[in-house]
């Protein structure tokens, strides 16, 4: 078996969880296969580096004397938005010679201003993402995924985002097996794939300040089989079409048919990924009818048909 080394780089500032996440998943690849992987942290000088909630970080060696990784990790958090030039110098020269470089929420800033990402796609945190495409326009900037892979380097959204991209990493080196051990040996709820959207329905959208509006959407998730369309949501909400669309838009930033096209999609992924029931049930209890109608919003949104989904997302143990 090929070791391959994983280097995390540390700095004042970094996002914690962007470090341990993808590092819990290595570890847990690791004890599956010894061997497998050699986890080492570096900072610029060797010194403990303090994260953003106050966690102080011991690396086990300075970056100058680190040596070129199969796998470079650059976190994010606020140290990223500013970085230490002499970080940017040596993700700069170093990076180029990792067999992957991966950037986890705002570590995409690091590897934009090293200038990495010159005339690539990249993503990271949804908050920030105007940020970066403003202050490095030669960065095609991609908002929605989970996370992008362009060549040898990857970028992923926010904190979490960085244990699906690492094990994304795990089941290319190791197999969907074992990647599927580790998510659930890490309680992780869902292994996203990269192309999907950073947010779910119910995050993407904002809680409606009305309670008739906030019981449209309970209702909604509740019900993606139900009668969904905008006159039969308004009427449940007491108020005219018209209204209820213009009302719902207003207060949770999208269209009741978006919201409605997310929450059953999602319903879908998560009956393919936890049930072995079959297509057809699945389409009409998500709302879709018709397999064809489900199948068409799957490739729409994830890229993928339901088969080929549930093939790579579901364990191979679920019931």
């Amino acid at each position: 078996m090929v070791q391959r080394t994983v280097l995390a780089v540390l700095f004042d500032g970094l996002q914690s969880l962007d470090v341990t996440g993808p590092v819990e998943v290595f570890a847990g690849a690791e004890l599956l296969s010894p061997g497998a992987y050699r986890i080492r942290t570096a900072s610029l000088d060797g010194a403990p580096v303090r994260t953003t909630s106050g966690l102080t970080l011991v690396p086990d060696e300075s970056l100058a004397t680190a040596p070129d990784p199969d796998i470079l990790l650059v976190p994010g958090g606020t140290g990223s938005l500013r970085p230490d030039p002499r970080l940017v110098t040596w993700v700069r020269e170093r990076g180029p010679r990792a067999g992957r470089l991966v950037s986890v929420c705002t570590g995409a800033a690091v590897l934009a201003a090293a200038g990495l990402l010159d005339g690539r796609r990249a993503t990271t945190h949804w908050a920030y993402c105007d940020r970066l495409a403003r202050e490095h326009p030669a960065v095609e900037i991609d908002p929605d995924p989970v996370f992008v892979r362009d060549g040898h380097i990857a970028t992923s959204a926010g904190v979490t985002a960085g244990i699906d991209l690492a094990l994304a990493l795990v089941e290319e080196d190791l197999g969907r097996d074992a990647a599927l051990t580790i998510a659930r040996h890490l309680v992780v709820f869902l292994r996203r794939p990269g192309n999907q959207a950073q947010f779910s329905a119910q995050l993407a959208a904002q809680t409606a300040q009305r309670e008739p509006l906030r019981d449209v959407q309970r209702w909604i998730t509740d019900h993606p089989d139900a009668d969904l369309c905008v006159d039969t949501l308004a009427a449940r909400a007491r108020l005219s079409p018209r209204h209820f669309a213009r009302a719902f838009r207003a207060e949770t930033g999208m269209t009741p048919g978006r919201y409605v096209d997310r929450v059953r999609l999602e319903h879908a992924r998560r009956l393919l990924e936890d049930t072995a029931r079959g297509v057809e049930e699945i389409a009409r209890t998500s709302g879709y009818g018709t397999p064809e109608a489900m199948r068409r919003a799957f490739v729409r949104t994830l890229g993928t048909p339901p088969a080929e989904y549930r093939r790579r997302f579901r364990p191979a143990t679920t019931a």
